[in-house]
């Protein structure tokens, strides 16, 4: 485990693995370093690049400090990136996509930017998270209401009723559990959820725009609402996959995208 002090003084953990270019991974919401997912990606891309898996704040072994702005966690990516030579390519997923997408906004040395299923909400009708969402989640945990917290967001975020009570009996539940207090911290990232046009039209970085086939359409079509608002970006559609997307499907193509071939990608791209 490696660390590194961002601006405000918060340390940031993060491991490096492999050798190469230097990629780094940002999670989405009750996401770390520790999960699964990320250390099997971390494993499938290390043969070509440096691949650097931190922990955001207040998550697994980093560190963290009151009160939250998501400009912090831009300084957080950016303290990691200048740790590991300054510059880097970045992947980050669900609402990881959307702050990496912001610190590449907000002007940091990222050489390629991929982005996976950015929630952003731009279908009319269906499922939103209510105005006050964010307000509620800091309520909610004030009152150590993690379950209550986890429960909430994810039916916001258009979980049925009955998954998320098959997801309270499964082992990964303890790990969301442990981690609900960075839920405010999310909704910050993601606003009111709606598609922040203008900012993303900043976005110069070359940028590949992942989705999955077989993912909740609002999420794909989100995917395509992205990828027209950025000067420099593609689709890439992956076959078979939701937004529990398998990663050992997703790394070819990231590697691919990032400089790099391993096996096969399995994604069906829009001109990469």
């Amino acid at each position: 485990m490696n660390r590194v002090t961002s601006s405000d003084g918060t340390t940031i953990a993060f491991d490096r693995s492999g050798d190469g270019p230097a990629v780094i991974l940002v999670g989405g919401a009750m996401s770390y370093r520790a999960f699964p997912g990320f250390l099997k990606l971390a494993g499938l891309l290390a043969d070509n690049f440096t691949v650097i898996n931190y922990d955001r704040r207040g998550r697994g072994d980093s560190g963290d400090m009151a009160p939250y702005a998501v400009e912090r966690e831009v300084e957080d990516l950016g303290a990691v990136i200048d740790a590991v030579g300054g510059s880097a390519s970045v992947w980050g997923t669900s609402s990881g996509a959307v702050l990496a997408l912001e610190a590449a906004a907000s002007g940091l040395n990222i050489e390629k930017l991929a982005l996976f299923e950015p929630p952003f909400m731009v279908d009319a009708g269906g499922v939103r998270p209510p105005a006050d969402h964010e307000a509620r989640l800091k309520k909610m945990i004030a009152a150590d209401r993690r379950d209550e917290a986890v429960k909430f967001f994810l039916k916001n975020m258009g979980a049925p009723a009955i998954a998320v009570a098959v997801m309270r009996l499964m082992p990964f539940w303890s790990r969301f559990r442990a981690v609900a207090h960075t839920l405010p911290y999310d909704a910050a990232v993601m606003g009111d959820y709606s598609l922040p046009a203008d900012r993303i039209a900043s976005v110069t970085v070359p940028t590949l725009v992942i989705d999955g086939e077989k993912s909740d359409a609002r999420l794909r079509h989100a995917a395509r609402a992205v990828t027209d608002a950025l000067p420099d970006g593609r689709l890439c559609m992956l076959k078979g996959q939701s937004h529990n997307v398998s990663m050992k499907v997703l790394a070819p193509v990231l590697a691919d995208y990032f400089g790099a071939r391993i096996g096969t990608p399995s994604g069906t791209p829009s001109a990469i």
